[in-house]
C-alpha cells in the first residue's frame, strides 16, 4: 500500500478542506499513478471532491462510520472492514488519498509515500507528517524541478524500511 501527497515546505496539506494549491503537473501526475487502481480515503475527502463524487477510472473506498452506503464507490464503517475490503487486492495497486487523520492513520502501514513538494508556504492548518524526522522512513528518489502554475514542484519517493501489516 502507498500514500500519495501534495505537501508545502512545512509539510502543509489543506485548509478549510480543501488543497493549498491548484498544480496541473501534480494532478497529471496523480491521475498517472492512480488511473485503474484503488484509492482510499475519509469521507471529507470525497465530499471535498466535486459534487462529492468519486474519482473516475478508479475503485473508490471511503472510510465512513456511520455513512451510508453508495452505489458509486465502496463505503466502510471501520478499520477491520477496511481490512477486509483491501484484502481483495494488491497491495501495489492502494493508494492513500487523505485527509490529514487518515493519512496519519494509514502511515505505519505503507510501503512507501509519493509526495509532491512544493517550494512554497500553503498557509495550511493540517499538516502531513514530516517523514525527513521519521527514522522508518527515506527519500529514495527526487525529481528535477519542475515550474507548474508559478510554483517550483518536485516529485519524491520515500520508502519505509518498517511497514506494519495491516
Amino acid at each position: 500500500m502507498k500514500a500519495i501527497v501534495a505537501v508545502d515546505k512545512k509539510w502543509g496539506i489543506g485548509k478549510k478542506n480543501d488543497l493549498l494549491f491548484s498544480l496541473p503537473e501534480d494532478m497529471k501526475y496523480f491521475r498517472e499513478k492512480t488511473l485503474n487502481k484503488v484509492v482510499v480515503m475519509g469521507s471529507n475527502t470525497l465530499k471535498s471532491f466535486p459534487n462529492g463524487k468519486p474519482l473516475k477510472n478508479r475503485t473508490n473506498i471511503v472510510l465512513f462510520p456511520g455513512g451510508e452506503k453508495r452505489d458509486d464507490c465502496t463505503v466502510v464503517d471501520s478499520l477491520e472492514e477496511l481490512k477486509a475490503e483491501l484484502k481483495k487486492y494488491p497491495a501495489d495497486d492502494v493508494f492513500i488519498i487523505g485527509g490529514a487523520m487518515f493519512y496519519k492513520t494509514m502511515l505505519p502501514y505503507c510501503s512507501e509515500v509519493l509526495a509532491t513538494k512544493v517550494d512554497a508556504d500553503g498557509g495550511a492548518e493540517v499538516f502531513y507528517e514530516n517523514l525527513d524526522e521519521k527514522p522508518t522512513w527515506t527519500c529514495a528518489s527526487v525529481s528535477e524541478p519542475i515550474e507548474t502554475n508559478g510554483y517550483t514542484i518536485r516529485f519524491t519517493v520515500y520508502k519505509n524500511s518498517d511497514v506494519k501489516e495491516f
